[in-house]
């Protein structure tokens, strides 16, 4: 069974940086889709990046240049570096993992079968 724990979470300002993390366990392998999806009170879950089949990284369109997935396969663990935290950004941050997902699939969370609880991110202006 697959675990995901994600954890770094936390109340910071406009233009500062957090780097969440999120632990994995059970049934992965280093092939596996992982991601990070992000909701924010009455929105939609929003794709923030993924890392497709342990190789090439994607990422939405408000994040890009921000924000970086990286995963340490050792450790079985997926990070996500944000950088220039904006208001905007603020929301509960979820990671995500499916074993057999198709590129096609990556940036919409109903094609993953395995979440984390989430973690709260706040960015104060």
């Amino acid at each position: 069974q697959v675990q995901l724990v994600e954890s770094g979470g936390g109340l910071v300002q406009a233009g500062d940086s957090l780097r969440l993390s999120c632990a994995v366990s059970g049934g992965t392998s280093s092939t596996s889709t992982m991601a990070w999806f992000r909701q924010a009170p009455g929105k939609e879950r929003e794709f923030v990046a993924a890392i497709f089949r342990g190789s090439r990284s994607y990422y939405g369109d408000s994040v890009k240049g921000r924000f970086t997935i990286s995963r340490d396969n050792a450790k079985k663990t997926v990070f996500l570096q944000m950088n220039s935290l904006k208001p905007e950004d603020t929301a509960l941050y979820y990671c995500a993992l499916d074993n057999r997902l198709i590129l096609s699939s990556i940036r919409g969370p109903i094609h993953y079968d395995y979440w984390g609880q989430g973690t709260q991110v706040t960015v104060s202006s």
